[in-house]
Formats: structure tokens, C-alpha cells, sequence
């Protein structure tokens, strides 16, 4: 596994060699050459995990009232 990522002022290459078995990764969705992967999804797969047998749950996002800041610090006007 071959991981690419930017570090404040250069790119970064980690790599993974398994002795035995092989990464159960994500397809990339057609027509894409790559996939994004959140820390958690990375974390799964590097302990053996098929995260594409799993099912991610919708969250509870409580709604935003008018005059009310988004977590991102911005004010929303409705």
C-alpha cells in the first residue's frame, strides 16, 4: 500500500509491504483513478478490517437556527 499526503511544505510516501495476505481496499467510484479515505477508514484497513463491508449510519446533525454560528465559525443569515 502506497499512501500519498501533503505535509505543510512537501509531499509525504508511506508504504506497507504485508509478508502474508493482502489489503481489502475500497474500489474508487467509476471514472476516478483514486480513493479518499477518512483516518478511521485508513486505521480498519491497516488492521485487517473490509470496510467495504461495512455500513456507516447516518448521524444526528442538530439543525441550525437563524443567527446561530456553524461549527466552522460561520454566522448564518435565513
Amino acid at each position: 500500500m502506497k499512501i500519498l499526503y501533503w505535509d505543510r511544505d512537501g509531499f509525504v510516501l508511506w508504504y506497507k509491504r504485508l509478508e502474508e495476505g493482502k489489503f481489502k481496499l475500497p474500489r474508487p467510484r467509476e471514472g476516478a483513478r483514486t480513493v479518499e479515505l477518512r483516518a478511521s477508514e485508513l486505521a480498519m484497513i491497516l488492521d485487517g478490517i473490509d470496510v467495504s463491508k461495512l455500513k456507516r449510519v447516518p448521524r444526528y446533525e442538530r439543525p441550525v437556527r437563524s443567527g446561530e454560528e456553524k461549527s466552522s465559525g460561520e454566522k448564518i443569515n435565513t
